[in-house]
């Protein structure tokens, strides 16, 4: 910009560039803006040179990320002053502060069209540059014949026909119908035949997006584009400023080929042979070289060729040349090429003939999994499994499965899943298909889904000569010392199925066998233990004559767990125990499992649901407004006003559907057949002490998320999908006039539920709402449990979930009453599709003499989906390394946190489901800690926290938190803020663990937030 004759505001900008730090900065910069407001108030003595000099400073301050919210009106009316270097700063001034919706843009329509069609070819220029630069659908309703006019002309210079081609382009994006196809495909087709390259290159690029539309009305230009190729590639005719490091203005190339490919097919034999030659010419001349300029531009060309190649489907001797030459890429030193090189190899997999000779480069396709670029890796990943067949499979298995140990964090889900895909597909014999799979266990067990290792018992229990087979590998696994539990959870299946077919074995007696599997029992989690105690039931059944110890030892088990809090594990311990005692009865109530229906493979459809989930993931979105969680609670608060009255409640029956399960480990293998289903159908529900303990087992009639399926299951029906802003408007309303008070703390009773899975979530003189969750995965199942205390019934009962964006929440219906004394159940099926750390919303009302209206948050949290997982030093720290930087490693110093040691820091992360690591940082006040976060969109992710402390002030700290999500990180690193500084004193406190037998009903737990912490339930 020429600021020849501007003194005042060469002396602004020095002034600026002089400052000392950013205050002094802003100083001046408010100073001269109400300077400038000061002149613009007495316009009317302004001459047009003083107006440019003002709005160039108004420039230079929006420049540097300053507001400016005045003088738009000055810098549009420069458009219309006489001279050019006015005129010409109202045009750049107006499209750099202006957008295409600006009111005062209207004003100057009439300017810029008068510029357009005068004589001047400067000021053409300018309205034209405007125009392509923010114009919109009013532009493009009243400039764009004068705009095709221009392009058209063979009056105006070459200079104004390429910016009207750009500009046409830019409204024809903003409005398709300024265009009108009958009279202007020939006028384009015309265009191609420019001799002017310029002019060429911009009205390429019009036809790329016209063709993108439609196609079928602009053939006559195929024939025209194979010439402009011909005439570049092959006769090399352009001048020597549109040469490009010697080759003919690859730009032009590449858009010529982009627009071929959005015509189907070319049916003239000699367009078709010469569009060949050319692009034979192209792959030919092709190489890589030392100059990084010449690389990029010729392989923008050959890579277009190569697209080109694929969608006109060449014969075979062509894609073996491309082929060929991918092979070359693949294995140069340049990682960009090679990861183009990878990319277009597996696009060529859809042309069917290539393959046999895409698998000659197998092994340096192998060898690119090692590649230090984890792009590269994917892109390997997802060739080797394309590229698979029956003839390569083994060897590609193989090498995967030594790959696993290895491979990042964020490639083994879907590394696991490819592996378990191709061994089920090209499988040479199944025992080799069940060998795989348990090594996949082994190897990377956090990383196998359910899905993998239910198919495993489909398959073993549709092939009888499977069975013995599977159970011998199963038994041998489960001697290591130490293995993952879904291999506990498959061992055990395998082992009470088909145990039995292993009697004459040494070393897999029905006693030796219970005790083998009876050891890893207290490793594994609630989920776990329910097919624990159905192999337990199973090797009881297959014992005939029974072994009087060995009964009397599971006896002693399904007695134990007979009071278990959780109530799957309670039904099954004490439906087995009572089966157990019928004697040879038991042999047809636990048959041997029937056949499988044959189906198709969950894996695919998970596979394919994958692959849709790795496109580029958006940017990191930060909030503008921080929302904090306190702000959603709305209703008063006052201290528990002493004990409740205990008085017996019975339970409202719901309306019965399908319900859906997350969270048992055996739901794929039990649900069908239901042979492990043994329910009466309409249980007696005895009376129970309610008001003590709303979550008793005697108060939920059917276990929720249980495997066993009872045919009153809950309803499951509304969906309500609300936008998290959405959500918070509707919570954040002004303090309710409830005459009813709640009971106790509600904040506290959120609180403490983010930590546990079970307690009263809202209480007051009518009504208990008690939750109880279950979590896998980024799945969850919450019940809400409405308990009437009142002798007289509640009406005009709603519940409404305000969900927001993140979370997908389907709400059972719910009785508009309550009758006196009882208790309803509300289920919600919870689905986490990203990180956020914004809460769902229970709008929850009533009438009871008087209307009560109260906003819950629900505790579906961010720490609900996520699950501690042990990092060894070796994975650790390649991981944290690889990691490099914002957005996905963010580092704060945290100020104003709650002092505490580094062993209660360590507490309270565990709380969180956070792992403590120690070992891996040497200074003993800093604390590493790792989890898996689960989502849909970013399915299992890892990650890693670094907390550095200073002994001589606990009050602050630096935080470093890493995971492969910029927006995870974001998210997971504010909500660790979060806990730090407004974790709630009462949660800091120790609390005593009842013992298993004497379940803690929710009142008691919910009164002593301490014991949130020791993990009571």
């Amino acid at each position: 910009m020429a600021l020849s004759g501007m003194r005042g505001l060469s002396v602004f900008i020095s002034d600026v560039r002089n400052s000392q730090n950013k205050e002094q900065e802003r100083l001046r910069v408010d100073k001269e803006l109400g300077n400038i407001r000061t002149r613009f108030k007495n316009e009317k003595g302004l001459t047009h040179y003083e107006k440019k000099k003002y709005v160039w400073k108004m420039l230079y301050i929006y420049m540097l990320g300053y507001d400016v919210d005045f003088g738009h009106m000055e810098a549009v009316s420069l458009i219309s002053a006489p001279k050019y270097p006015e005129k010409q700063v109202g045009y750049i001034v107006t499209s750099c502060l202006l957008n295409e919706n600006h009111d005062f843009l209207r004003l100057a329509i009439n300017t810029v069209r008068n510029d357009i069609i005068g004589r001047n070819e400067t000021f053409q220029c300018l309205a034209l540059t405007l125009v392509g630069n923010i114009g919109g659908r009013e532009f493009s309703e009243s400039l764009a014949p004068d705009v095709q006019k221009l392009l058209i002309s063979s009056s105006c210079r070459p200079l104004v026909r390429k910016k009207a081609a750009l500009c046409l382009l830019r409204l024809y994006r903003k409005n398709p119908d300024v265009v009108n196809v009958d009279g202007w495909a020939d006028r384009m087709a015309q265009l191609l035949d420019e001799r002017d390259v310029g002019v060429l290159t911009s009205s390429m690029s019009l036809l790329v997006s016209l063709v993108s539309n439609n196609h079928d009305s602009y053939w006559s230009c195929l024939p025209k584009c194979v010439k402009v190729l011909e005439r570049l590639a092959r006769n090399q005719d352009v001048p020597q400023e549109y040469t490009y490091y010697g080759i003919p203005s690859p730009w032009l190339q590449v858009k010529t080929m982009r627009a071929l490919q959005y015509f189907p097919s070319i049916e003239d034999p000699n367009t078709k042979r010469s569009l060949f030659e050319v692009l034979q010419r192209i792959l030919m001349g092709t190489d890589v070289v030392k100059n990084v300029n010449k690389n990029n531009a010729s392989h923008a060309v050959l890579f277009e060729a190569l697209a080109l190649v694929m969608h006109l489907d060449a014969e075979k001797e062509m894609m073996s040349q491309c082929v060929a030459l991918l092979g070359k890429f693949i294995a140069v030193r340049e990682p960009n090429i090679r990861y183009l090189g990878l990319e277009n190899m597996t696009r060529m997999l859809m042309v069917t003939d290539v393959q046999d000779i895409i698998k000659r480069h197998q092994a340096q396709i192998i060898t690119s999994l090692k590649d230090p670029d984890i792009s590269i890796r994917r892109r390997a990943l997802d060739l080797l499994y394309g590229m698979c067949d029956v003839s390569n499979a083994k060897d590609i298995v193989e090498e995967l499965l030594q790959y696993l140990s290895a491979a990042d964090f964020a490639m083994r889900e879907e590394l696991s899943l490819k592996a378990a895909i191709l061994a089920e597909k090209f499988a040479p014999d199944l025992s080799w298909y069940v060998d795989v799979i348990l090594q996949l266990i082994d190897k990377a067990g956090d990383f196998v889904s359910d899905d993998i290792w239910f198919r495993v018992v489909q398959f073993v229990t549709n092939n009888e000569d499977l069975q013995s087979y599977a159970a011998v590998k199963a038994r041998e696994y489960l001697d290591k010392p130490a293995i993952h539990e879904t291999m506990v959870k498959l061992s055990a299946y395998l082992l009470g199925e088909y145990s039995h077919l292993l009697a004459r074995r040494p070393g897999c007696s029905p006693k030796e066998i219970f005790s083998i599997i009876h050891e890893k029992l207290p490793t594994v989690s609630t989920s776990t233990i329910p097919i624990l105690l159905s192999t337990y039931a199973k090797i009881l059944m297959h014992t005939q004559p029974p072994d009087a110890e060995l009964q009397n030892q599971i006896w002693a088990i399904f007695s134990k767990y007979e009071s278990c809090i959780d109530v799957e594990i309670q039904q099954r311990a004490a439906e087995y125990f009572a089966l157990s005692r019928k004697g040879e009865a038991l042999m047809d109530i636990l048959a041997e499992m029937p056949r499988f229906p044959e189906r198709k493979s969950a894996l695919l459809k998970k596979a394919e649901d994958t692959e849709a989930d790795t496109a580029e993931q958006s940017a990191l979105k930060l909030r503008a407004q921080q929302q904090t969680s306190n702000a959603l609670v709305v209703t008063g608060q006052s201290p528990a006003n002493g004990t409740l009255p205990v008085n017996q409640l019975s339970l409202v029956k719901v309306p019965s559907m399908s319900n859906k399960d997350h969270n048992s480990a055996d739901q794929g293998l039990t649900q069908e057949n239901g042979a492990l289903s043994v329910v009466d159908p309409q249980p007696p529900v005895p009376p129970t002490d309610v008001l003590g303990d709303l979550l008793g087992p005697l108060a939920i009639e059917g276990p929720p998320g249980a495997a066993v399926q009872s045919e009153h299951s809950l309803v499951s029906g509304l969906e309500v999908v609300l936008n998290a802003e959405e959500s918070l408007a509707i919570a954040t309303v002004e303090e309710q006039t409830n005459t009813i008070q709640p009971i106790g703390n509600i904040a506290e009773r959120y609180h403490a539920l983010c930590l546990k899975d079970s307690g009263v979530l809202y209480e007051d003189p009518n009504i208990q709402i008690g939750v109880k969750a279950e979590w896998r995965a980024h799945h969850g199942r919450l019940v809400l449990f409405l308990g009437n205390k009142n002798t007289s019934p509640l009406v005009s009962v709603q519940t409404l979930i305000l969900p927001p964006s993140h979370l997908k929440i389907e709400q059972s219906l719910v009785p508009d009453s309550i009758p006196p004394r009882a208790q309803v159940q509300c289920p919600l099926e919870v689905v986490n599709l990203r990180p956020s750390r914004d809460v769902a919303v229970l709008d929850f009302s009533y009438k009871f003499g008087t209307y009560v209206n109260v906003k819950l948050r629900l505790p579906a949290v961010l720490n609900k989906f996520i699950q501690p997982i042990t990092v060894s030093a070796e994975e650790f720290f390649p991981q944290w390394r690889s990691l490099s930087g914002p957005p996905l490693k963010l580092q704060e110093v945290v100020r104003g946190v709650r002092p505490m040691s580094i062993m209660q820091m360590a507490d309270l992360f565990n709380s969180f489901r956070l792992m403590v690591c120690p070992g891996l940082d040497p200074n003993p006040n800093n604390l590493v800690a790792s989890t898996t976060f689960y989502s849909e969109s970013t399915k299992a992710m890892l990650c890693l926290i670094r907390m550095e402390t200073d002994p001589a002030d606990r009050t602050q700290l630096r935080m470093t938190v890493a995971s492969g999500d910029p927006m995870l990180t974001f998210e997971f690193k504010e909500f660790i803020k979060e806990q730090l500084i407004s974790i709630p004193t009462a949660l800091q406190g120790p609390a005593p663990v009842p013992t298993q037998a004497q379940p803690i009903s929710v009142a008691t737990a919910s009164s002593d937030p301490g014991a949130m912490l020791a993990g009571l339930l």
